[in-house]
């Protein structure tokens, strides 16, 4: 059993590039194994640092067996030149094929003798085209070289059974050699075995494997930070980047000068997480200090690298302060003309155009939510002005953000402030939801008019296409009425905000906007469900194939029917509800009756059919306010009160009786009873 060993040295690659490339590397490797029979019976990693992609495969087999297999060829009907063409595919002669009869005709066959192959071949003859094989989003080609990378490659080491693997891979040949630094090409080294080439990089202080890597980051910021009396929020994408942009980390505490805390901390953490890779740290009052720290990739022994990213720092956060000091006085009323200078998108005015209608639909969305209608107009006319500010130009994450504080400063009232700097939330599945009726309002308003607006242009998504976002638009929406358990008609919403469009000269077809925009929220609502592991035959019960009015209720029947369905009260109702049903539809399909959906009392012939008939209407008078408090545990119950009663029928009570009247008044009975159940619940659609 031998080992295999690859690196790829490069310039230093951005850190999405070069894990996606290692994963796409490691991924085609271990196919090529499989498919070739190659036996890898010992550990397989791959690791990467900024400049470095290293594959390990140990213990494996040397040589391959290629199983005899038989091969066919053309029809023996079939032109001579078909056959001469086959033999010559597989360089042999004629001699060595043999006619043999199938299902679909008599065939030429070649039966391939067993063959011994040496691995090392194998990896010889296939590795450049695996390498070709990996996907880069962005690649660069350099010099006069065909080879496109991520960024420059510089050498391929390749070594198998401690002897290097020679190949050609574009311009480059490999070896058994690496470099050493990426800042001193001069230095390079052999290497026979990825054991020693991990014991010397060790000795270095260097971290290959990315998962020790990050390990090491986190403990050493948590020491740090904890001797030094702070808190760190440590945010998984940016330690994600941090650790694949250094090989042998080293942490170092940094401070800024405190004149910039009077800067809304957002400006300081954005400026510091997203343009700078710092970590900021907090008081244990959660308050933003004006400590931070750097992941360097160097020993700061002098402290050079310490004064560099203060200074660094400090520039950026003038600018910030600037830029802020500027932007809050500029009367946010006063700026709402120059809206019309910023296009919404094509076909859907400007941004100026948007908040007219914002202003209209949060104002119809407060009767519903019963809030201030003056305060949500005045947000929703100013909540995109800070769209034109230098801050949002340069930190386009702090949009509504800055926004908020912009009203903040100028005097606008707390609910204003908030709703504004709220608005854009929730931004995805994970992301937190606004809590506030005004912030919820605005948020509404704000996803309900650009759904609207794009699928009245048609820009709807399509497969797994969604360049605008949209499902993520919807999921937000979704995730704001449920998890703020709102009842809210969305229909009558969507048909204002149609209205609105209209209102500034935009056609839609409403029939088709209205039936695609519902049937494209309620998936969401499916998905959201899912996604909280709710089994799809009870949300497919729960929530009703036309009705975005009932989003909440939606999700909550799901909810309540989830966690009881594997209770005895659930399995009765359904066992109700499946024996009621499998019996009327068997008689209407067998014998095509048509039910009239009304019950003849007059017919009825004992007291079983009387009690079950009394128990639908009590029912019926229990549901008539039943909307007031949506308990679904409490209609489970009134569900389960059906046994005794329904048993009793089935148990004493012929429903094909052989008057064909009682016959069909027993079917209306029971088609009574299933559209009672399907008031609430289809339980039909349960499995099992």
């Amino acid at each position: 059993m031998s080992d295999f060993f690859l690196e790829l040295f490069s310039e230093e690659i951005p850190p999405n590039l070069q894990t996606n490339a290692t994963k796409k590397l490691f991924f085609d490797l271990n196919n090529f194994f499989e498919v070739n029979n190659i036996k890898v019976k010992g550990s397989t990693n791959s690791f990467c640092t900024p400049n470095r992609i290293i594959i390990n495969f140990s213990n494996i087999s040397k040589d391959v067996v290629k199983k005899s297999e038989e091969i066919r060829g053309p029809s023996v009907d079939a032109k001579s030149e078909a056959l001469e063409g086959f033999l010559k595919s597989h360089n042999i002669k004629k001699i060595q094929i043999r006619s043999k009869s199938t299902e679909k005709g008599t065939f030429y066959f070649y039966k391939k003798p067993e063959k011994k192959l040496k691995t090392v071949d194998l990896l010889k003859e296939n590795l450049p085209n695996i390498l070709d094989k990996i996907n880069w989003n962005k690649s660069m080609k350099w010099g006069n070289n065909k080879m496109f990378w991520g960024r420059p490659l510089k050498s391929i080491l390749a070594v198998f059974d401690e002897k290097k693997i020679e190949f050609n891979f574009h311009h480059l040949k490999a070896s058994n050699y690496t470099f050493l630094d990426k800042d001193f090409e001069e230095k390079t080294k052999n290497f026979n075995n990825f054991k020693s080439y991990q014991a010397y990089f060790k000795s270095k202080k260097i971290i290959l494997d990315q998962v020790k890597r990050k390990n090491f980051i986190i403990n050493e910021l948590n020491k740090v930070s904890k001797a030094n009396y702070l808190l760190v929020d440590l945010k998984e994408n940016l330690l994600d980047e941090i650790t694949n942009i250094v090989e042998k980390p080293k942490i170092i505490l940094c401070e800024f000068d405190k004149k910039f805390l009077n800067i809304p901390k957002e400006i300081l953490i954005i400026t510091m997480q997203n343009h700078q890779k710092y970590i900021p740290t907090f008081d244990k009052k959660q308050n933003l200090t004006n400590f931070f720290l750097v992941v360097s990739d160097t020993k700061d022994l002098k402290g050079y690298v310490k004064l560099g990213n203060e200074r660094v720092i400090d520039a950026r956060l003038s600018d910030a302060e600037f830029f802020w000091n500027r932007n809050k006085s500029q009367n946010l009323i006063k700026q709402l003309s120059d809206l019309k200078k910023i296009n919404f998108f094509k076909g859907l005015g400007s941004y100026f155009d948007k908040t007219q209608r914002l202003k209209k639909l949060s104002s119809l969305i407060s009767d519903e939510l019963m809030i201030s209608k003056e305060k949500i107009e005045i947000a929703a006319s100013i909540c995109k002005v800070d769209l034109k500010s230098d801050l949002v130009g340069e930190f386009p994450e702090l949009q509504g953000i800055m926004g908020g504080h912009f009203a903040e400063a100028q005097g606008f009232e707390k609910e204003v402030c908030q709703s504004i700097s709220e608005h854009y939330l929730p931004s995805g599945l994970h992301s937190k939801v606004p809590k506030n009726l005004y912030s919820i309002t605005l948020s509404l308003s704000d996803k309900l008019d650009t759904l609207v607006g794009f699928f009245g242009i048609d820009l709807i998504p399509t497969g797994s296409r969604d360049p605008y976002a949209l499902r993520r638009y919807t999921i937000a929406l979704v995730r704001l009425i449920v998890e703020n358990k709102i009842r809210i008609k969305l229909r009558s919403i969507i048909n204002y905000s149609l209205t609105l469009y209209k209102e500034q000269g935009y056609e839609f077809d409403i029939t088709k906007v209205l039936k695609e925009l519902n049937n494209f929220i309620l998936d969401r609502l499916k998905n959201y469900s899912k996604e909280k592991g709710i089994r799809s035959d009870i949300i497919e019960s729960s929530i009703l194939s036309n009705d975005i009015d009932e989003l909440y209720n939606g999700y909550k029947k799901a909810e309540v029917l989830y966690r009881n369905i594997g209770k005895e009260i659930v399995r009765d109702v359904v066992g109700i509800y499946k024996r009621s049903s499998n019996i009327l539809n068997n008689e209407i399909i067998k014998n095509k009756i048509e039910l009239s959906n009304s019950v003849d009392t007059g017919l009825f012939k004992n007291d079983f059919e009387k009690n079950l008939y009394k128990k639908i209407q009590d029912t019926k008078k229990y549901f008539v306010n039943f909307g007031k408090n949506d308990n679904f545990e409490e209609c489970l119950k009134e569900l389960f009160k059906f046994k005794q009663d329904v048993n009793c029928f089935f148990d004493n009570v012929k429903v094909n009786d052989e008057n064909e009247l009682i016959k069909k008044n027993r079917l209306e009975l029971l088609n009574l009873l299933c559209k009672n159940f399907d008031n609430f619940f289809n339980f039909s659609k349960i499995e099992g």
